[in-house]
């Protein structure tokens, strides 16, 4: 079975749940800039992360797995079953 981990910069009560951009950062790592409408607490924005990133990648919610960043902007994920150049690839499209 295929994971990757993707970084993702968040932004609460941004109005919207989106993806706002797919970019690299100054040292060439994918960074996904996401948005979500839940506030930072107790966990209501974490959560809608993971599922905004899995409904844009169409997988289920329980897919993608929060591992570190719980209660800082930029989090990292884990996605199962896919490979960095498949999660690049669609969230590109």
């Amino acid at each position: 079975m295929t994971n990757c981990r993707v970084r993702v910069r968040v932004t609460p009560r941004g109005g919207a749940d989106r993806i706002d951009a797919v970019e690299r950062d100054e040292s060439g790592r994918a960074l996904v800039r996401l948005r979500v409408r839940a506030a930072p607490a107790d966990g209501q924005a974490n959560a809608a992360v993971g599922v905004t990133l899995a409904k844009a990648l169409g997988l289920s919610k329980s897919k993608v797995t929060l591992v570190s960043g719980a209660t800082s902007r930029i989090k990292i994920l884990e996605i199962e079953g896919l490979d960095e150049a498949e999660v690049m690839a669609r969230l590109l499209a």
